[in-house]
């Protein structure tokens, strides 16, 4: 029989806080009009232009492939400061509400593990679209941000307990002499623990994908042509493709 991690469990209430089921529809035919919005997280990135283009290259991609049209770009390069209010989303919100347009968002990824982003988003009662995630609805977004966010502070809880329970024994922390098997174990599993909370958002697309009868060969394809990439930024295989499914997905999920 095979092991699963358990699915962390998300109040019902939290969900029905979350999801408006008024959220206008988000319709993509040829020439809608739309407003990007690309951001990266650090100054240094941001300098670089490296994440920038190659999020603006995959924007560009996608509005050609649906025949969209482009009224304006946002870019946001996170600080500490300007983390929370990103004031160049609100400006992208605000321009497409005027517009009637719909935002349409470079990478959701990141973005989705912060609930109190992704509700903002639908309060703003702005219809928008992921590039990485354009088929998934407003409930699944959702699901997917709270689950990764409290998978978030589960890893982060988790670690500060094995660092005192460390403490509490005497260890040393900081130096290669204490790395003992203990220790290494518990490394493990924070590591594994890293690792499902990192493709939490990917795990419920892959999902998606399978419940609708797709391969596994066949999904890793469909991630690679998308340009998702794994957390060591190396192609999708079948293999990683059923590791993700096998980390986290509900034990009726059919896996062979």
């Amino acid at each position: 029989m095979s092991s699963f991690t358990p699915v962390v469990k998300i109040h019902e209430r939290t969900i029905k806080n979350l999801y408006n089921p008024s959220m206008p529809t988000r319709r993509l035919t040829p020439g809608t009009p739309v407003i990007t919005y690309i951001r990266v997280s650090d100054q240094k990135q941001g300098r670089s232009g490296l994440g920038l283009e190659a999020q603006h290259a995959a924007v560009q991609s996608f509005v050609r492939s649906y025949g969209l049209t482009v009224l304006d770009e946002y870019r946001e390069i996170e600080t500490g400061t300007n983390k929370r209010t990103r004031p160049q989303l609100q400006k992208a919100l605000e321009r497409t509400r005027q517009e009637g347009a719909v935002l349409l968002i470079a990478k959701l990824d990141r973005l989705a593990r912060n609930v109190h982003f992704v509700s903002g988003l639908m309060e703003s009662r702005v219809p928008f679209v992921a590039v990485d995630m354009p088929d998934v609805d407003d409930l699944t977004i959702h699901i997917l941000a709270a689950v990764a966010e409290q998978e978030a502070k589960m890893i982060s809880r988790r670690t500060k307990d094995a660092l005192n329970a460390a403490k509490a024994r005497g260890t040393r922390l900081g130096t290669p002499q204490n790395l003992t098997l203990e220790a290494r174990r518990a490394g493990a599993q924070v590591r594994r623990q890293d690792a499902i909370a990192a493709y939490a958002r990917v795990a419920g697309y892959i999902a998606l994908m399978r419940r609708g009868g797709e391969t596994l060969r066949g999904i890793a394809r469909i991630l690679n042509d998308e340009g998702h990439r794994t957390r060591q930024g190396k192609l999708w295989s079948a293999v990683q493709v059923r590791n993700v499914l096998l980390r986290s997905a509900p034990s009726t999920l059919d896996i062979r």
